[in-house]
C-alpha cells in the first residue's frame, strides 16, 4: 500500500516537512496489565511471532521473511541473516518488483481514477464538518490541498493519513527491507518475481460499503493525531518480531472511538484482515509453488502476512510444508 502513496507523491509533488520520524513507543507507555492483554491477544494467532522462517516439502525449500517498508538502520542486522539465504535462492519473491512499480506509476500517470474520482468523492458531504476540517488539515501537512482531497477515494485517504509526512520522505529515499533485498538480488543476477499484479491494491477495497470506508477514515484520523508515535511503535514491534501486536493495538484504538463496540470492531477487523491479507495470501500460494519448481526461493513481504490461521505460513503448512522458525 505504501507504494501507491509514493506513486501519488511523485505525481503530485507531495513533500514532507521533516526528514526524520521522531516518535515514542505507545505500547511501552501502557500500563503493564494492558501490555500483557495485547500480547496475549496477539500471541493467540498461529505463527504470531518472528520474521524469518523456512518452509520445506520434500526437496522444496522456501525461505520467508516479513518486511518493514521504510528505511531503518536495524535492517542492517536483518540483511546479514538474509544475504546467505538469498545466495542459496533461485528466485526472490516480493509483493511488487521494479517492473510492477514502474507499471503502477505509468498507470496512475495516465489514469489516476484508481485513487481519485474526478467529479468528487463526496467525502466533504459525508463527513462531519469537524472530521472534514481535521482531514484537510492532515492532508495539507502531506502536501495535498483540499481541492485534491475532495477527489481522493476514501480508502486512499485513510492510507495516506496512516503515513506521517516524515515517512513519505523516508520512503522516497528507499532503503526498506524489500528494496534492499531487490537491490541485492539484482546485483547477484537472481530473478525478482512479483507475488501479485501491479494494480492489485487499487481494487482491494471495492467490496467495502461507503460507511465502512468512512469508518476507515475516522480510524485513521484517530491514529493520525499520533502518527509518528504509531510509526515508531510499529517499527519497534516489527524488529522485535511482534508485528501481530500492532494489529491488536490497532483494534484497541478502534474500540476507543465514540460509539464503538467490541463486537462491531471485531467484525470490521475480520473483514479488513480478509481484504488486506487473507485473500491476497491465498492468491500468492500458487506463485510461490511455481517459483519453487526452479529451486529454493526467498519470499519477502509485509510481516503481517505471515501470521494468522489464513496467513502465508498456515496456508503453506496446510499444503504439506514443514514450517521452521529461523529467528525471532
Amino acid at each position: 500500500m505504501l507504494r501507491i502513496a509514493l506513486a501519488l507523491s511523485l505525481l503530485f509533488g507531495v513533500s514532507a516537512a521533516r526528514a526524520q520520524c521522531m516518535g515514542e513507543n505507545l505500547i511501552d507507555a501502557l500500563p503493564p496489565a494492558d501490555q500483557t492483554a495485547l500480547l496475549t491477544a496477539a500471541h493467540s494467532a498461529p505463527f504470531a511471532t518472528g520474521n524469518l522462517w523456512q518452509a520445506t516439502r520434500g526437496d522444496e525449500t522456501l525461505y520467508l521473511t516479513g518486511t518493514f517498508h521504510l528505511d531503518d538502520p536495524r535492517h542492517d542486522a536483518m540483511m546479514e541473516q538474509l544475504l546467505p539465504l538469498l545466495a542459496q535462492s533461485k528466485t526472490l519473491l516480493v509483493e511488487a518488483g521494479p517492473k510492477e512499480e514502474a507499471e503502477l506509476q505509468a498507470k496512475l500517470a495516465s489514469d489516476p481514477t484508481g485513487m481519485m474520482e474526478m467529479a468528487g468523492s463526496g467525502l466533504k458531504e459525508a463527513l462531519s464538518p469537524e472530521d472534514w476540517q481535521a482531514l484537510t488539515a492532515a492532508l495539507l501537512q502531506r502536501g495535498i490541498p483540499s481541492s485534491l482531497a475532495e477527489k481522493l477515494r476514501p480508502w486512499f485517504v485513510s492510507m495516506m493519513l496512516a503515513i506521517p509526512p516524515c515517512a513519505l520522505q523516508m520512503a522516497a529515499k528507499g532503503g526498506g527491507l524489500d528494496k534492499r533485498l531487490i537491490d541485492a538480488a539484482t546485483e547477484r543476477g537472481i530473478p525478482v518475481a512479483a507475488l501479485e499484479p501491479f494494480d492489485t491494491a487499487l481494487g482491494l477495497f471495492d467490496g467495502l460499503s461507503q460507511e465502512e470506508k468512512l469508518l476507515m477514515i475516522r480510524n485513521a484520523l484517530q491514529v493520525e493525531q499520533n502518527s509518528e508515535d504509531f510509526l515508531t511503535t510499529t517499527a519497534d514491534a516489527f524488529f522485535a518480531g511482534e508485528s501481530r501486536l500492532i494489529w491488536e493495538y490497532s483494534r484497541r484504538i478502534a474500540n476507543a472511538l465514540p460509539g464503538a463496540t467490541p463486537a462491531a470492531t471485531d467484525a470490521d477487523f475480520a473483514k479488513s484482515e480478509k481484504v488486506l491479507m487473507a485473500d491476497r495470501n491465498a492468491a500468492w500460494i500458487p506463485h510461490i509453488e511455481a517459483a519453487l519448481k526452479n529451486g529454493p526461493a526467498l519470499a519477502a513481504f509485509g510481516a503481517l502476512h505471515l501470521s494468522g490461521d489464513q496467513g502465508v505460513l498456515a496456508l503453506l503448512q496446510a499444503r504439506g510444508f514443514t514450517i521452521t522458525a529461523l529467528a525471532n
